[in-house]
């Protein structure tokens, strides 16, 4: 990976400490896009002294209300999961091997996913959200280019979106 050199400017929330970002929250959906994403938080985590939260968010129907077709979309929601907790232990081994503090979030919601990030991001006091121009595409995959658009629309923390 290329060097990553960046500044950042504007006005950042009080809840950061002394102006200074101390929680990145970087959302993945598996996609090249949100893995740079991810390379970009670490870096920023990394020479800020930040916590980084990597979040995934899955679409899970209520299990009460589901037809055939949905139900072999729940399944596809497990496997997706799988593949979560797999990029979170590399994730993981890399945060250690940079001594940056990791928190990894697996959340399931039948909202849509920016929506999602971005209230989880509000809860969290989240300072600084890193976050891939577009992800996955097909039936139960993630776009990310929509809910790019999403939180930065939106979003009350600063965003950086990489391509």
């Amino acid at each position: 990976m290329s060097r990553v050199t960046f500044k950042l400017i504007g006005t950042f929330r009080k809840t950061t400490l002394n102006g200074r970002v101390s929680k990145v929250l970087v959302g993945v959906d598996g996609s090249i896009h949100s893995f740079r994403a991810a390379e970009y938080a670490m870096s920023i985590s990394r020479k800020c002294l930040a916590k980084l939260i990597v979040v995934t968010v899955t679409y899970m129907p209520a299990n009460s209300l589901l037809s055939q077709p949905e139900a072999v979309e729940v399944e596809a929601g497990l496997s997706e999961m799988d593949e979560a907790r797999t990029w979170f232990e590399s994730f993981t081994q890399r945060a250690r091997e940079n001594r940056i503090e990791l928190q990894t979030e697996l959340l399931n919601s039948q909202r849509p996913i920016d929506y999602v990030i971005l209230e989880y991001a509000e809860k969290e006091g989240i300072d600084l959200i890193v976050i891939g121009t577009r992800g996955r595409s097909g039936l139960s995959k993630l776009v990310l280019g929509s809910v790019a658009s999403g939180i930065v629309t939106y979003s009350n923390a600063p965003v950086l979106v990489v391509k």
